[in-house]
């Protein structure tokens, strides 16, 4: 099958950030190995979302991960924030960290790893009856991240 007639164009993209998540997380919950591989559950304690969206993160969320034999994990939270303004949102990460055997060992441990020296992506889905932060949406969010001791830190951006 050929196609005949002028090809659409698609639109310029380009990236526009949309706000910076600082997750405050608990200890690593190791379930094992499970029917879904790997199981781990890191609880969600609090946070600050800022740049964008001034909110707090609210305690009771959690990261539901699956790590594979060589380290990589599969990321999937889901957690609540409060804007300064009284507006709920309900925020949900998908995405990968893969990396090194010996950085992965080092995250795991606590140690403070430069965000260079592995990979951290997720897609971000936004919830919201708010309207300031209706376009959320319909949109496509993309973030890289950064894992700490005890925190997550990433910089959501929206594909224009």
């Amino acid at each position: 099958m050929t196609a005949t007639g002028a090809f659409p164009e698609p639109p310029p993209t380009g990236l526009d950030r949309a706000f910076r998540a600082h997750v405050i997380v608990g200890s690593v919950e190791d379930y094992g190995v499970t029917r879904a591989g790997h199981r781990r559950i890191v609880p969600i304690l609090g946070g600050r979302l800022s740049h964008g969206i001034d909110a707090d993160v609210l305690p009771g969320g959690a990261d539901w991960q699956i790590m594979h034999p060589d380290g990589r994990l599969e990321i999937d939270t889901r957690y609540s924030a409060r804007t300064d303004a009284g507006d709920l949102l309900h925020i949900r990460t998908h995405g990968v960290r893969v990396g090194p055997p010996e950085v992965l060992e080092a995250l795991l441990a606590g140690a403070i790893v430069p965000a260079t020296e592995y990979y951290f992506r997720v897609v971000v889905t936004v919830e919201t009856a708010a309207i300031a932060f209706a376009h959320f949406q319909d949109s496509l969010i993309v973030a890289a991240a950064a894992r700490g001791a005890d925190a997550v830190v990433y910089d959501a951006y929206r594909v224009l």
